[in-house]
């Protein structure tokens, strides 16, 4: 097996890791990320180690997670779009603007989850920095 020679790898990352691909790995783990949300729901897993630990009834779980299930099932439209899956309802350049969006809203989220009182929810600080990376890989220009 050999390495890259020294400033080969962001060449190498970013021939492997073209919009399409991009794209089908953030599908994939917006569908995980909606599982875990149906699993607090389904009070599998447990609400108090999610949102900061800072939910206290049953009735804030619900409104939560649900308006967290449909932004995350909006940004699987959002980027099925970007990626041709479906036929386009919006405009190239809203789907970018809504994909600058949710970058800014998962670098804020990654702050967020970094202060969590939970350690739990701080480990979510690398899900959603990685998600901001690979919208950031998504909205590049070619």
């Amino acid at each position: 097996m050999s390495f890259p020679k020294k400033g080969k790898t962001k060449y190498i990352i970013k021939k492997e890791m073209n919009t399409k691909n991009a794209i089908k790995i953030m599908l994939g783990l917006l569908l995980l990320v909606i599982g875990f949300h149906f699993c607090i729901l389904a009070k599998i897993i447990p609400y108090n180690i999610a949102w900061g630990g800072r939910l206290t009834t049953d009735i804030e779980m619900y409104a939560f997670e649900t308006i967290s299930i449909i932004i995350n099932l909006f940004l699987i439209l959002i980027l099925s779009i970007k990626a041709n899956f479906v036929k386009p309802i919006l405009t190239k350049s809203t789907i970018n603007s809504l994909l600058w969006c949710f970058l800014i809203l998962f670098l804020l989220n990654t702050i967020g989850n970094i202060f969590a009182k939970t350690n739990f929810e701080k480990f979510f600080a690398i899900v959603t920095f990685v998600f901001a990376f690979i919208i950031g890989i998504i909205l590049r220009k070619k």
